[in-house]
């Protein structure tokens, strides 16, 4: 049996609960309504959100501090949320406010529950996740895409019953489109054999096919930088497919814990004034059902791939990609632990002395 004390296993358990210091996409923006609440579980926390009086963003745990009721099946009064059970305010600051059956209650004042920095880009809700080594919100930095005048892109969502790491995974090796999308519109094309080159950059990688380039989907960025984890891919497309070349994908996985995770995805073209517009009624009217055809072939896939794979798997030269990323990965969670195993120690000593 398994040391589950070993570094390894320490660092595996993190990693597929979700991987912390990092701005990770929780919803889309339409999901949270004025005067609305949206409940989500992440990295096994349970969390609302909602839109204050100013129509700011508010996180925090989803726990009412009187009973544990969950404040989601609550109410936003006056840019605060309010639990249904017993009234009980608590404003985005995760502070009680307002204890409604009891005027000037010793809980009112009293800061009672973890917040979450939350931020808004490309049509979707981020939140700061934060770790040990990374406990404050560096600025948020979303792909370029997402705030470029030049670029129109559609986010979308989706819930997929597997670990977060296999999206990754599955993002990170090209290969496997010549095979499971084989029968897709813009992925039917392709050669059955190729050599991978991974290609180095200043806050991830690039992995590409030496031999097929502009056919299929032939490369994948991937950026872990200092604030976000996510992977950019082009897919040619063909002209009747409407105008502004390579059609992008950009995008997150989320955890939601160990089984099952958030998929965002973003459609992005390069399109500005009528050529734009052509676009969006080309995609939402022919594009999208067969953009998520292609995304349910990747779910039944990975949903089949046992837990413990990782153990058994056997990698060969396609893999690079997949073992960079695990890499930087592991190297972002030995951060964490280093921090913590630092924090903890200085606080027995304090104690003992």
């Amino acid at each position: 049996m398994l040391d589950k004390t070993s570094t390894r296993d320490r660092v595996d358990d993190y990693l597929n609960d979700g991987l912390g210091g990092l701005w990770v996409p929780v919803a889309v923006s339409v999901q949270v309504k004025p005067g609305a609440s949206l409940a989500r579980r992440v990295m096994n926390e349970n969390l609302v959100l909602w839109r204050d009086a100013g129509g700011k963003l508010r996180c925090v745990e989803d726990f009412c501090p009187h009973r544990g009721a969950k404040l989601s099946l609550g109410e936003v009064q006056e840019g605060n949320i309010a639990c249904r059970y017993h009234g009980v305010t608590v404003d985005g600051t995760g502070t009680v406010v307002k204890v409604p059956a009891m005027p000037d209650c010793a809980l009112e004042g009293r800061k009672a529950l973890t917040a979450y920095e939350v931020a808004e880009a490309g049509g979707a809700i981020f939140i700061y996740i934060p770790s040990a080594d990374r406990p404050e919100a560096p600025e948020f930095s979303p792909p370029e895409e997402f705030v470029s005048d030049e670029w129109e892109v559609f986010p979308c969502m989706t819930h997929w019953d597997c670990n977060y790491r296999l999206s990754l995974d599955n993002a990170a090796d090209p290969m496997h489109a010549s095979y499971l999308h084989a029968d897709s519109f813009t992925l039917a094309y392709g050669a059955k054999q190729d050599t991978m080159k991974l290609d180095r950059t200043d806050d991830g990688f690039v992995i590409e096919r030496v031999n097929q380039k502009g056919v299929n989907f032939d490369w994948t960025e991937v950026v872990v930088d200092e604030s976000t984890m996510y992977f950019r891919l082009d897919i040619p497309y063909p002209d009747g497919a409407g105008p502004g070349g390579p059609f992008r994908i950009i995008g997150f996985a989320t955890a939601i814990d160990e089984d099952t995770h958030y998929s965002f995805f973003w459609r992005c073209r390069k399109v500005q004034g009528l050529a734009r517009e052509s676009w969006r009624f080309l995609y939402r009217a022919f594009l999208e059902d067969r953009h998520w055809h292609v995304l349910e072939q990747d779910r039944v896939m990975l949903e089949s791939i046992p837990s413990d794979s990782r153990r058994r798997e056997m990698l060969y030269q396609h893999d690079i990609g997949v073992s960079r990323l695990r890499q930087m990965m592991v190297r972002r969670a030995k951060e964490h632990f280093k921090a913590l195993d630092a924090a903890e120690a200085d606080a027995s000593g304090k104690i003992s002395a």
